[in-house]
């Protein structure tokens, strides 16, 4: 997938969707008939990352999934050593919704030399932990606070800080499990940013997504609601489907 920059597909559309795989939680025999089965009729991107994944395994990820599946793959990392020259993108992630430092550059020294080197395009990115009323495993791994869904300041002063800072895409998340998904509210308050939104954690409703892209969201993530519920894909089929029309008919 290398035509077009991953950044400038991100920004071309609202209500695109991302499929994201643990590679801790892959069966590798079974991944290539997932790969293929996540085809452009459900997905747009397959974001790859995890909380506890080794270096090894999530470079057969990528692989396996690159070979097999048409879409471009984006790693999502849980640490800076995820990371493989079988993806077509990284986001390049700075936690600016916490105070911990190691997780606004910190970390980012172990492996910055190495990533410079890959082939993939590397995308920075402001990471904003949003709460989803349920602890999630990024606030405890990087002992941080996630900002309340109604502190629409605090949330767009953030944006707009990552945004001075230099970052290129926004990535809203309410955490891994969420009870409740990134509100509309938030997302409305954020389009003076002009940088592409991409929102995950919450995701399970087909309600949720178009009205998430209702007012902007270019990239939805959905998650472990799709490890659980297979039959979601049905969902987010006709999800896309009813995008499609309504940006045609431009309502």
């Amino acid at each position: 997938m290398k035509q077009n920059s991953i950044i400038d597909l991100f920004n071309s559309k609202v209500g695109q969707i991302a499929i994201l795989i643990d590679p801790d939680k892959c069966d590798l025999l079974k991944l290539e008939e997932e790969a293929i089965r996540y085809n452009t009729s459900v997905a747009d991107f397959i974001f790859v990352g995890g909380s506890t994944v080794e270096q090894s395994q999530f470079k057969a990820v990528c692989k396996i999934l690159q070979e097999k599946s048409s879409l471009p793959i984006v790693g999502f990392p849980g640490d800076v050593f995820q990371y493989s020259s079988h993806l077509d993108a990284l986001l390049y992630l700075s936690l600016l919704s916490g105070r911990n430092p190691e997780y606004l550059i910190g970390q980012h020294l172990h492996t910055s030399i190495e990533i410079s080197k890959e082939p993939f395009e590397v995308i920075p990115t402001a990471y904003l932990l949003i709460d989803g009323n349920r602890p999630s495993s990024v606030a405890y791994v990087s002992q941080t606070t996630p900002i309340p869904q109604d502190q629409f300041g605090i949330i767009e002063r953030t944006a707009m800080a990552g945004k001075l800072q230099g970052k290129r895409l926004l990535y809203l998340d309410a955490g891994s499990g969420a009870k409740i998904s990134v509100s509309p509210k938030v997302i409305e308050n954020l389009r003076n940013i002009n940088l592409p939104i991409i929102v995950g954690g919450g995701l399970r409703t087909k309600r949720q997504l178009l009205d998430l892209a209702q007012v902007g969201t270019n990239v939805l993530v959905i998650g472990n609601y799709m490890e659980e519920n297979p039959d979601f894909l049905i969902q987010l089929q006709e999800f896309k489907k009813e995008r499609s029309q309504s940006l045609k008919t431009g309502s």
